[in-house]
């Protein structure tokens, strides 16, 4: 019969991989360095490949040892996930879930959607964490979340996405600007398209809602592309008069123009949208949870728009 690495052993390796440094790496996994070290030894010897480079001053992971690191990290998810199918057997909707949720969603859904939530599941608790769309992704691969909600399109990989809504974008425009019956996204002046900073799903939206390829030329200071870090700072630099912004209609509704002179367009067809989705592992243990948020969400948001 085959030997296969602990989970513990694992669990060495990703934070020998985290800190570069034995002793940290044994601080967080709360063992001594000798033991983490006789660890990482022992797991070389099972895989047959060396998984790290020890040298005096630093400490520097093999091409083989990467590889297993990023294994790793779905063999604890998983196995995390395995633990949780005996505890949450008896009540799915009970405990705590790790929920990530984009910067351009938390402050516009959550709000309708979390009353009904604790109406309907008084013992379940959420523990919320906001975060850009990549590192939320790779905290649900690595078991850090139990789900992720998100805007699509992205890309998601092999992760469990259940589609809840689509809803468009609309243009913000100054109080002096102008627009057609059907206002079109390729007839916009995309240099006065303002953009959310780098790593938010929405610059890619607009990106291609605009047909906008940044080059060179447009990222160099002699051609800048004005970006933002939050929905908020982009609609004060629409209000100060420095370009326009496509925004979901989310937010329009959430009060995100409050305060301001601004102007909302509609776009003819082919109308921009994002669809917001929920995601998960496929081998998550709450996939009655997940299940039952995705109607929830679903459901609280139609009702919603209705009113």
């Amino acid at each position: 019969m085959p030997i296969f690495p602990s989970l513990r052993q694992l669990h060495y390796l990703l934070a020998l991989a985290e800190h570069l440094n034995f002793t940290r790496a044994a601080e967080a996994c709360f063992v001594t360095q000798s033991t983490l070290s006789a660890g990482i030894k022992e797991l070389e010897a099972t895989i047959g490949a060396q998984l790290v480079e020890r040298e005096r001053h630093r400490v520097v992971m093999t091409a083989v040892g990467l590889e297993v690191v990023n294994r790793a990290q779905g063999v604890l998810a998983a196995s995390e996930d395995l633990m949780q199918v005996a505890e949450r057997g008896a009540n799915p909707m009970e405990g705590v879930i790790r929920l990530g949720v984009i910067p351009t969603i938390i402050p516009f859904l959550l709000p309708t959607v979390f009353p009904e939530m604790r109406r309907c599941y008084p013992a379940l608790k959420i523990a919320l964490k906001e975060d850009l769309t990549d590192n939320l992704l790779q905290r649900l691969n690595d078991g850090e979340l139990d789900f992720a909600l998100v805007a699509l399109p992205y890309e998601t990989g092999n992760l469990l996405a259940y589609p809840l809504f689509e809803e468009p974008l609309w243009l913000v425009a100054p109080a002096d600007f102008s627009a057609p019956k059907q206002l079109l996204t390729k007839e916009l002046d995309t240099e006065r398209v303002l953009l959310l900073g780098e790593g938010h799903c929405l610059r890619g939206h607009t990106l291609s809602a605009c047909s906008i390829k940044q080059t060179a030329a447009q990222q160099s200071q002699t051609s800048p592309i004005l970006e933002a870090t939050s929905l908020y700072t982009l609609v004060q630099m629409v209000n100060a008069g420095l370009g326009l912004a496509l925004v979901p209609e989310m937010s329009l509704s959430s009060g995100l123009l409050n305060g301001t002179n601004l102007k909302t367009f509609p776009f003819a067809e082919p109308v921009p949208r994002r669809g917001i989705a929920l995601l998960a592992r496929p081998s998550t243990a709450r996939r009655e949870a997940f299940d039952a948020l995705c109607g929830l969400i679903t459901r609280t948001w139609e009702d919603h728009l209705r009113k």
